[in-house]
Parts: C-alpha cells; structure tokens; sequence
C-alpha cells in the first residue's frame, strides 16, 4: 500500500501506540509521533515513550522550548520522506494540534519577539488588568472585543500576538486547515471511559513500578524548559509523597483524557474505531479502511 498516510488519534490509555506499531508490521510502514511532550529525551517513562523506532521521539533536550511552528517542518520532512520511499507514513499522537501540525499546512502566527511574553506579563501585574487591557484595545480592537480585561492569559496572549502583526480575535487567523497535505486516512480511536479509566489507573501504577521517580529526579537536576515542565506527572511526581502523586496523577490524565476526546470528535474526516479490543484486531480493522480509501484523489482529507 502506497501514497497514503494513516493517521491514529486517540485519548491516552486508548493503547494508540500499540495500534500504531501492529499497522506498522502489518505495512511495512514507520511511525511518525504527533506529541508535544514525547518530542523530549529524559523522560521515556513519564510520556510513554515506546521502544518501536519511531520519528520525533526524543530529539530534543530538556532545557529546549518546544513549539508547533518547530515541529511542523520536521513531521512534513519525515512524512514526505517515508512517502518519497514508498511506505506507509502512521502518525500517531494524541496532541490535537501536533496532530494537524503533521497532516496539514497550518496558518500559524509568527513568532513573539524574543522576551515579549515577559514583558507584557509585567505590565499586566504593575499596571493591572484595566491599563494592560486599554493597551490591548489600542494595538487590536477585534482582540480587546473577545477577551476579559480579568483573563490574564488571554490578554497577555492576545499583546503578544498583536506585536508581533497576528491576532487571537476570532476569524482573524485561520489555524485549522480541512486539507491534508497527501492523501490520509484518520482514525480516531474510541474507548468507553470505564475502559479508559481502568486503563489510566493501570497505567500510572507502571510508571512507578517502572521508576519514573529517579527519571523525574534526573530531569529536574539540570536545566528543564516551562514546555517541558508541563509533562503530565512532573509537577505531581516532584512535589507529593508516592500514593499522593499517583493519585493526583490519575485524576489529571482522567480529566485530560475526556479533553481528548471531546477534541478527537471535531477532526475533520475522522473515522471512529472502537479500541475496546486487542490493538491488531483495531490495526486490521483500519488497514482495512484505508486500502479502500489508498485511492483518495492528492491532497484530499481522509
């Protein structure tokens, strides 16, 4: 199977990855990972990092500032070149805009200045949300319109943006493209929140067993980026006595999870897989779909 890409959503605990990994045996085709948190070495325990060669897992240190706009180029790089060899691309991730950021040609605003968000932090807190707002109104009306004077991090947001000739009005800037760059097949995978709970559960007890603490401890001895610190368990696992953390720990991934979902069904084209199974029963389920669809028409959505 050719010039298709196969796309796997799906909340955490849906076991996407092992669905992943049996397309992969059963095409001949490689993993390319859509997760804002896994694009980082030192922690494979804490972001589910698999052991299965796949591309944009860990490639960047710590300390680094992951963005969307830096991911981008290297997921359409490594999916063009996968295409290019005449294998199937399997994207697979559960970053909602990572996702698209590999499937499509997103409109992202351009980047802040360097220290923009700093500053215009300082000026919200000394000159207080009424001053920091009436800026706001006089750099993006649209903007000022659609954002509390009380929302701090909107209303920083939206400075940042305005400086740097964006805006985070509605309408102003087209972040979701519908169009996919090649041919692709989505497949979301669904699981009844029953299932996906005992699943979270289960999962954070083998982060423990599996010794995320020392891997917590390692990554916070050495410098560490705020995108980095905001890997689910970090925060958790550093600050609360062991039984606490894990709690804590399934109670975040549950409420992140149901995000998931919510966001999984507004993926343009998205077909809905029932995951409650072994993952090579859900992987031939869509590798049947997708040699139906192998046929899509250069640039269609899946």
């Amino acid at each position: 199977m050719t010039g298709l890409t196969i796309a796997i959503f799906g909340p955490t605990a849906s076991r996407k990855t092992a669905v992943a990994e049996a397309l992969a045996k059963r095409t001949a085709g490689e993993l390319v990972s859509a997760d804002a948190l896994q694009v980082y070495e030192g922690l494979p325990i804490l972001t589910n990092q698999s052991p299965h060669p796949t591309r944009l897992v860990g490639i960047w240190p710590l300390e680094r500032e992951a963005s969307v706009g830096a991911y981008a180029p290297l997921a359409h790089e490594a999916i063009d070149t996968i295409l290019g060899e005449g294998r199937t691309p399997i994207v697979v991730g559960g970053t909602g805009l990572y996702l698209r950021a590999a499937l499509a040609e997103l409109d992202l605003p351009p980047a802040p200045a360097p220290g923009a968000r700093g500053r215009w932090q300082r000026l919200y807190d000394e000159e207080g949300p009424e001053r920091a707002h009436a800026r706001l109104a006089e750099l993006d009306p649209a903007a000022a319109a659609a954002v509390h004077a009380n929302d701090r991090r909107r209303v920083v947001r939206a400075l940042e943006l305005a400086e740097a000739g964006a805006s985070l009005a509605p309408g102003q800037d087209r972040l979701w493209a519908v169009e996919t760059r090649h041919p692709t097949l989505i497949a979301g995978l669904d699981v009844p929140k029953a299932e996906l709970d005992r699943r979270i559960e289960q999962r954070t007890r083998a982060m423990f067993e599996a010794g995320v603490e020392d891997e917590v401890r390692r990554a916070l001895a050495g410098p560490i980026s705020a995108t980095a610190r905001k890997a689910l368990g970090l925060e958790e696992i550093a600050t609360l006595p062991r039984d606490e953390a894990a709690a804590a720990i399934t109670a975040r991934t549950r409420r992140y999870a149901a995000y998931q979902r919510k966001w999984m069904r507004r993926i343009p084209g998205i077909v809905m897989v029932a995951a409650d199974r072994p993952p090579g029963e859900v992987a031939d389920e869509i590798l049947e779909m997708a040699r139906a669809r192998e046929r899509l028409p250069a640039g269609g959505a899946g």
